[in-house]
């Protein structure tokens, strides 16, 4: 009998990817996407890595593929954003051996920024689309994905979902089976992607397509599940599980491949029932191409486009039922940054210098809500930057004096490195701030090429961010401790205050990274307290005030910081050792 384990749906997709004989995977750690590659990592005979950016990552994929070997990349559904550069290309260029783009989308906006549909891009760039519905087939269609790169020569897109990456199911394991290498042979019409060999592969890029789509109706993934023919749904992924909790002796159509669509079987499916309901998160992406087809259905007309969807939306939809979809009434809880965290006591010096911040990705996103709002703008990576040297080529130096650009160690290095280059050299007079905790805190503390460690935790020399900086000739570049407030507030003033281009990095570790030793905690002195609030003011879960209008401090969330311990003229706040 197979061996067989529960699994996350991402720890299930690393167990196919290593059965199917993958040597090299690339990523860069996003939600609902990084625990792929740190699952990865710890099987043998795989070379994992975290690249700077999507992009990176997926061009090392390439290579890997076309040089012979099995290779994935993995990523967010925005990071396809940031591959979409060298996903479009490699489409006309095809494999030489099995190339995944793993794409974690993310209904629901739990850790996003939008809610794009990865259908659409595989329909864009000609990409086919794979889609498991749970665990099992996380693996099982991992391993399908590299049969059919490399039958079709094509890449292959792995759609999963926020939902299906973080639950767990049972996974039937096997063993790895590596193919032989793939030989490499110098072919340029076939990977030189010149306008004249482009044309060509074009061509083959739609033959290829019609061809999947003719043999689609006979995979195995796509299915027809039989039952009452009074209703049908199409559906696939997560939300085919809603489907057959809700409906369970429906007839289905059950899509593994979503891109592209098996015209045959959905005119025969369509044909055998007399409601057709098509239940897809997100983008009406099935719905559209059925009624392109003539085939009358139902869709967004009776379920939204936004959002994650749930068994509950079936049942009050469909059947009527008096149940509640939004949870229950419990009080919100929105993020906040942790106790102790360096991004709170620089945010706290911008919001009394009166200074707006254009914002990036990360942890100090958190920067534009109550009580700091200083954070104004937060689009994509590395936007901080390149908007803050817009704002000032529109409005010039006067506009930009009492703003700044905030961005992480990570996301400067994601695509930050490119938006300061890009200030450099187009004579900005603006002030960026990184704020270096040593880590990728938003997605769970993964290392970069400036914490020097790599994926599977090999110390490497650590890429100086002051020397990046100096290498583009900005002169002004300080470092300074994010929790020195008094030379914080003066480092800001005098670098705002210049007229050319100036960098600030903000250090202090992460509060929540592993090995980070907080020797001190906070305690209260009440007969000391003023009640003036100073020390509610950077918004410090661990500081609450009382009903009297005095202040304690929780000592299971105090980290020690001090940052409360300066605030406070009148003494009543106090650091002691633990």
């Amino acid at each position: 009998m197979a061996e067989k384990e529960i699994m996350l749906g991402n720890a299930a997709i690393a167990r196919g990817a290593w059965e199917a004989g993958v040597k090299v995977s690339a990523a860069y750690p996003g939600t609902p996407s990084t625990e792929i590659s740190e699952n990865l990592v710890k099987y043998p005979d795989v070379y994992a890595e975290w690249s700077p950016n999507e992009k990176v990552a997926a061009e090392v994929a390439i290579g890997a593929s076309m040089a012979g070997t099995r290779a994935m990349v993995s990523m967010k559904h925005v990071g396809l954003n940031v591959a979409s550069d060298p996903l479009y290309s490699v489409s006309y260029i095809g494999v030489n051996a099995g190339l995944l783009f793993c794409v974690a989308d993310d209904p629901g906006l739990y850790s996003s920024q939008n809610e794009q549909d990865t259908r659409l891009i595989g329909r864009s760039s000609h990409v086919p689309v794979l889609e498991p519905s749970d665990s099992q087939e996380a693996l099982e269609f991992t391993r399908l994905a590299f049969e059919l790169s490399e039958k079709y020569d094509t890449p292959v897109i792995l759609r999963t979902t926020t939902r299906l990456g973080h639950s767990q199911g049972t996974v039937e394991l096997n063993d790895r089976a590596v193919p032989e290498d793939k030989p490499y042979e110098r072919n340029m019409a076939k990977n030189v992607m010149m306008p004249g060999p482009a044309k060509g592969r074009h061509l083959i890029v739609e033959e290829r397509e019609k061809r999947m789509a003719e043999d689609a109706a006979d995979f195995s993934i796509n299915r027809i599940e039989a039952g009452d023919d009074s209703i049908g749904f199409i559906t696939s992924g997560i939300a085919y599980q809603y489907v057959k909790e809700v409906f369970p002796n429906a007839s289905v159509l059950k899509l593994g491949l979503v891109y592209p669509l098996p015209e045959k079987l959905i005119r025969k499916f369509a044909s055998s029932v007399k409601r057709l309901i098509i239940f897809e998160e997100l983008e009406p992406f099935i719905e559209d191409y059925v009624k392109s087809l003539g085939i009358k259905c139902e869709g967004k007309d009776l379920f939204t486009i936004q959002g994650e969807y749930s068994a509950n939306m079936l049942r009050s939809t469909l059947l009527n039922e008096d149940v509640n979809c939004v949870g229950a009434n419990i009080p919100n809880r929105p993020p906040i940054l942790c106790p102790g965290c360096p991004h709170r006591s620089t945010f706290y010096v911008l919001k009394k210098l009166n200074i707006h911040a254009s914002g990036d990705i990360g942890c100090y996103t958190l920067g534009a809500v109550d009580p700091l709002n200083v954070v104004d703008t937060t689009v994509c990576m590395g936007a901080s930057i390149s908007m803050l040297h817009g704002m000032e080529k529109a409005k010039g130096r006067e506009f930009i004096k009492n703003w700044v650009a905030v961005i992480g160690d990570s996301t400067f290095m994601h695509t930050g490195i490119n938006s300061l280059e890009n200030m450099a050299y187009n004579r900005s007079s603006a002030t960026v701030m990184i704020l270096d905790n040593s880590t990728t805190g938003m997605t769970g503390h993964q290392d970069h090429a400036a914490t020097g460690k790599t994926l599977d935790g090999t110390v490497v020399p650590a890429i100086s961010l002051y020397k990046i900086c100096k290498a583009m000739n900005i002169e002004h570049v300080v470092e300074v401790d994010a929790f020195d407030t008094a030379k914080l507030e003066r480092v800001i003033k005098e670098e705002t205050a210049r007229d050319e281009l100036s960098v600030i990095i903000v250090c202090a570790p992460c509060a929540l990274l592993k090995g980070q030793k907080f020797p001190y905690k906070v305690k209260a002195i009440p007969e000391k307290c003023k009640k003036c609030g100073m020390c509610l003011k950077p918004g410090c879960p661990a500081i609450k005030k009382k009903e009297d209008g005095s202040i304690e401090i929780d000592d299971t969330l105090c980290n020690g910081c001090g940052l409360c311990v300066q605030l406070c003229h009148f003494g009543a706040l106090e650091k002691y050792e633990v």
